[in-house]
């Protein structure tokens, strides 16, 4: 297998030879750069798994080179960890706003520095994989609904009605039908051990779920719930199959997608941490007002947005009112109106 690359961007000298010699014994590939300027410059050109960068540097410091980086979409997407003396609360909540992933501070301790090396590319690759095999199904599914037998198929199967705000189904619980979303939206989400939930995905007229535990017969590794009165078309299993079975190039799809798919690419999704504050918000309201795309009013818990978002109710509530400064929102009670998806959208970019 080949050897990770990490860029080292540290302007100490004495600093920048003791990280390449740990990380040369630890079997990683890298590459160093004495300032800010030669590190951006190394990062197009080398094309890293993972950035390690000190913040205090002459000529461009840390917070310029995350910011360069975030702009360039070929580099956006590498773990970056900052390296810095300074523990002070300030430089640490500017630089997660920007989308690093992690603080080391010096001195440094050589374990705690690899393992959250190790942590930040195993979480990097399981999310490559997960979204190429979600894209995937995505796809797939979406063909299955163009089918001429679809109609056909769903017509037989039971409908039912969810009112707003209803679970449909609870994580760990056992399967007993695919979904397929007739009217009205549904979130998927997780909960962990201390009862914060993330949403995992927002639904909406024409999508499935619920399939891969069914298919599986594993039970739910997530819960669902509706956003609006929604009424669902319930799919038993082996309808399912009977659809897919009609047509050879489907079925055969299916499988090689079912044997790829890492069954833990939902847990793993709760580790997205690779993009700013800022961008993590926009894409929540986004999302949601998809949901709504009528309107574009929003209106929604700031618990339930900050689950979307993978953030704090206090760190979301701030950035909302960063968005209603810069009149990309307006907001009234709890709902809240995007005023320019145009600007959201660039905060993505």
């Amino acid at each position: 297998m080949k050897n990770k690359k990490i860029l080292v961007i540290e302007d100490n000298l004495e600093v920048r030879e003791n990280l390449v010699e740990i990380l040369d014994l630890s079997g990683y590939d890298v590459v160093e750069a004495k300032n800010g300027v030669v590190g951006v410059q190394q990062a197009r050109s080398t094309q890293p798994d993972l950035i390690i960068c000190d913040v205090m540097m002459p000529e461009l410091d840390g917070f310029g080179v995350l910011k360069i980086l975030n702009n360039d979409p070929a580099l956006n997407h590498i773990p970056f960890l900052f390296l810095t003396a300074k523990a002070e609360k300030s430089d640490f909540r500017k630089g997660m706003g920007l989308g690093a992933d992690d603080y080391i501070t010096k001195p440094f301790d050589d374990t705690e520095l690899l393992e959250a090396i190790e942590m930040r590319l195993s979480k990097a690759q399981s999310i490559v994989q997960a979204t190429e095999s979600t894209d995937n199904l995505d796809m797939f599914f979406s063909e299955v609904r163009a089918t001429k037998g679809f109609e056909e198929f769903t017509t037989n199967n039971e409908r039912r009605e969810f009112a707003s705000k209803t679970i449909i189904y609870n994580e760990g619980s056992k399967p007993r039908w695919i979904y397929f979303i007739v009217s009205g939206s549904v979130k998927t989400y997780k909960t962990n051990d201390y009862g914060k939930t993330l949403t995992l995905n927002l639904l909406e007229k024409g999508d499935f779920f619920g399939y891969s535990e069914m298919i599986n017969s594993s039970l739910y590794t997530h819960s669902a719930s509706s956003l609006d009165d929604t009424e669902l078309q319930l799919i038993s299993k082996d309808d399912f199959f009977s659809l897919l079975y009609k047509n050879r190039d489907f079925s055969a799809q299916f499988v090689k997608l079912l044997v790829s798919r890492n069954k833990d690419q939902e847990q793993l999704l709760l580790d997205l941490a690779y993009s700013s504050v800022r961008k993590k918000v926009a894409n929540a309201l986004l999302a949601f007002s998809e949901v709504n795309s009528e309107t574009k009013c929003i209106t929604v818990a700031r618990e339930e947005l900050a689950a979307k978002a993978g953030t704090a109710k206090e760190t979301l509530i701030r950035t909302l009112s960063d968005f209603k400064s810069e009149g990309l929102i307006s907001v009234e009670d709890k709902s809240i109106k995007i005023n320019s998806v145009e600007g959201l959208t660039g905060i993505l970019s």
